[in-house]
């Protein structure tokens, strides 16, 4: 059975954890007019450089493992799976606690702290191609108490009270958590199992019994806790750059071996990525900052390039119209925002000082709620509910347009709906059953999921251009929030008609139709909702 207050605490945590990543803008009006059809007019075309990352990487998803049961741990019911077919990808907000409830007593399936089976979670999402992306965070109930009464907390820094947070060493616990973490799920059947360890007593009579396993191969990636930086929680709860670069060392590889056999993650699987944790506030000099320390701490390789102490970059972003010394209102859609200058800002900087380490953005979303300040609007007759799906998908395709490699978004289901909280009722789905939003998901993740990004042929609108072997699928939107149309002239080349495809809300496939494109040009009304278009050459 699920703990009420287990969840409530948890999403509370993450509510009062996640940031903004805002644009000035103007307040748009929730009762917006849509405009008259207007031809669309030549806009600067930028060359974007082509994105090899699949599509289908960038329709992840925020969640946690009671997102895939209802009252019984043991299975997971066929609505439930319904609903994460969905997403490309799993990032799963996973408390230390589950893992380690009490020091040194390591359990995974079931976890002792809730009993739910991450074995089999794991299992179902390898099996249907969702990517995990394993987040180890919070600290567990015996570190916290660590520290004097009045500041344990959940997310404070994890290493016991009082120790130096700029020594690797002080973060050795976190590294032990993560190689067992690491030796069980991770590729590597070669770990010795002396060094695994799994607490094998029950719970009750006829709870099942946790076993060593070693190597499942079920994930490939690991991110080292979330929103590091933070400053909301107090002293006790923020990490410098360099203080987070020596807790990441500890927990990427024991800090080059020097914290024993059984401390970190490439310690137990070389080939297992380790992300850093989502930055709350998404500034590169933060990055930078832990590049130099591991320059200094961590030497050179012999390519000359530094030894870091992460695989992937990672920061978020919650787009809105905020302006300096004034608060956020309104969401904003991404191409209105400052999406893409931090995306590029991200990309330059890893181009410049990483070694051209990938980019992710880990955390986006928009809420329902009319007056949360980070809502998505009604638009003319459309709904927030259909804005909300617009803007997230069309998060999805900025975050590859600018070079990002993997999204995720915020998050799977609400905190609460009726909360005017920000991010409280941003969520996709409502236990079994999608939103529009994870119905577009899914649509684009058929369609387009394997195809990849080739390159930009308009700004305004959009006219993004993806491709699979010799298909060729154009993604045609307006970039707006104000129920704006444009005509575009496409030219398909030989094709004698194109095949149209239509999101659909409430389904779980597109809509489709052939239409004609005479001497290879097909004239197309666009909305700022994206439609997806097929040459279709006579043979």
């Amino acid at each position: 059975m699920k703990s009420t207050s287990i969840l409530a605490i948890s999403l509370f945590l993450l509510l009062s954890s996640c940031t903004n990543a805002q644009r000035p803008g103007k307040t748009p009006s929730d009762k917006d007019t849509p405009k008259k059809n207007v031809p669309a007019k030549p806009a600067p075309v930028r060359a974007f450089a082509p994105n090899p990352s699949l599509f289908k990487n960038h329709l992840g998803i925020n969640a946690f493992e009671w997102d895939f049961s209802d009252d019984d741990n043991s299975f997971i019911p066929v609505g439930r799976k319904a609903v994460m077919r969905s997403f490309g990808g799993f990032r799963h907000y996973m408390d230390w606690e589950k893992l380690e409830s009490n020091e040194g007593q390591y359990t995974f399936n079931p976890v002792h702290s809730g009993g739910w089976n991450y074995d089999m979670i794991y299992e179902w999402c390898k099996s249907e191609g969702i990517e995990i992306l394993a987040d180890l965070k919070s600290c567990p109930d015996w570190l916290q108490n660590t520290y004097p009464e009045d500041k344990r907390n959940a997310e404070n820094v994890p290493a016991p009270y009082g120790l130096d947070r700029s020594n690797p060493a002080s973060y050795v616990k976190q590294a032990r958590v993560a190689f067992q973490f690491a030796a069980r799920y991770g590729h590597n059947k070669g770990v010795p199992r002396g060094l695994m360890s799994v607490y094998t007593k029950t719970r009750w009579p006829d709870d099942p019994q946790n076993h060593i396993r070693a190597g499942l191969g079920y994930v490939s990636y690991i991110e080292c806790d979330n929103e590091r930086d933070k400053t909301w929680k107090g002293p006790q709860a923020h990490q410098s750059a360099e203080e987070y670069a020596a807790n990441m060392s500890a927990f990427y590889d024991g800090h080059m071996g020097r914290l024993g056999k059984n401390a970190g993650v490439k310690t137990a699987d070389p080939a297992m990525k380790v992300v850093m944790g989502g930055l709350s506030d998404p500034d590169v000099k933060y990055v930078i900052k832990m590049i130099e320390w591991c320059k200094k701490n961590r030497g050179l390789k012999a390519d000359g390039s530094v030894n870091l102490c992460f695989d992937v970059i990672n920061y978020h972003a919650y787009n809105n119209d905020y302006l300096p010394g004034g608060d956020a209102t309104v969401g904003k859609p991404p191409e209105r925002s400052q999406a893409g200058k931090i995306a590029d800002e991200f990309v330059a900087m890893s181009e410049k000082y990483a070694g051209g380490t990938e980019v992710w953005n880990t955390e986006s979303g928009y809420d329902l709620n009319p007056k949360s300040t980070q809502r998505a609007i009604a638009i003319g007759a459309k709904p927030a509910l259909i804005t909300q799906a617009d803007w997230m998908l069309r998060s999805a395709l900025l975050y590859v347009r600018h070079g990002i490699k993997r999204s995720f978004f915020y998050m799977l289901d609400d905190f609460d709906a009726k909360s005017t909280t920000q991010y409280a009722s941003a969520g996709f789905a409502e236990g079994h059953i999608k939103r529009p939003v994870a119905d577009y998901f899914l649509q684009a993740k058929k369609l387009i999921g394997n195809f990849h990004f080739i390159k930009n042929m308009n700004a305004d609108p959009i006219v993004d251009v993806y491709s699979l072997n010799d298909r060729k699928i154009f993604v045609m939107f307006v970039p707006d929030e104000k129920g704006r149309k444009a005509v575009y002239n496409l030219n398909l080349g030989d094709a004698s008609s194109a095949k149209v495809y239509t999101l659909v809300p409430g389904a779980n496939s597109m809509s489709s139709k052939i239409v004609a494109a005479p001497k290879g040009m097909l004239n197309i009304t666009l909305t700022e909702t994206p439609v997806f278009v097929e040459p279709v050459t006579s043979r």
